[in-house]
């Protein structure tokens, strides 16, 4: 048995064998492993090469999808700007016809007004003048005690209106 040193030291014949069996391990596995771990790496980098490859590509494709949405939204928002001012234009020719059919329609139901107004007085006047021609006339006839000419009272009975209505229109003037 050995002693000291010569424990660390391991005899000849193991060192032999170990090194036959180290180089016989050596060359199986340079002769079949390591040529069939070659292929399985290169096929796995192939593989990994590929799906990178496919990757770029797709990672392209959805830029440009990205840059095809992005158009189309500016021209969806484009168009929506423009419905809206053709909806704002539209609202507002159809407010100005509106007010423009109202204002129409307020003149007429003015000038409608206006002129019965204008008849109604009319009438009123006649009726008035003829009254007012009748009492004074009657009148006249108490007072005198005879019956006048029918066609000098109306020409006085005329006269005297016109001559109201001038008055009165001149008031209105100077107001």
């Amino acid at each position: 048995m050995p002693e000291g040193i010569d424990i660390f030291i391991p005899p000849w014949y193991d060192v032999f064998w170990s090194a036959v069996m180290f180089a016989a391990l050596f060359w199986i596995f340079w002769k079949f492993v390591l040529p069939r771990l070659k292929t399985v790496l290169n096929e796995r980098s192939e593989g990994i090469e590929k799906k990178l490859e496919q990757a770029e590509a797709d990672r392209n494709e959805a830029h440009v999808l990205l840059e095809q949405y992005r158009e189309q939204l500016a021209e969806a928002r484009s168009e929506a700007a423009q419905i809206r001012a053709e909806a704002q234009a539209e609202r507002q020719s159809i407010v100005a016809e509106a007010r423009s059919e109202a204002q129409t329609a307020a003149t007429a139901v003015a000038e409608r007004a206006e002129t019965q107004l204008s008849a109604e007085a009319e009438r009123v006047r006649t009726v008035l003048a003829r009254d007012v021609g009748r009492l004074a006339t009657d009148l006249a006839e108490k007072i005198v005690g005879e019956s006048l000419d029918e066609q000098k009272v109306a020409a006085t009975v005329d006269r005297f209106i016109a001559d109201l209505e001038t008055v009165a229109a001149e008031e209105q003037e100077t107001r």
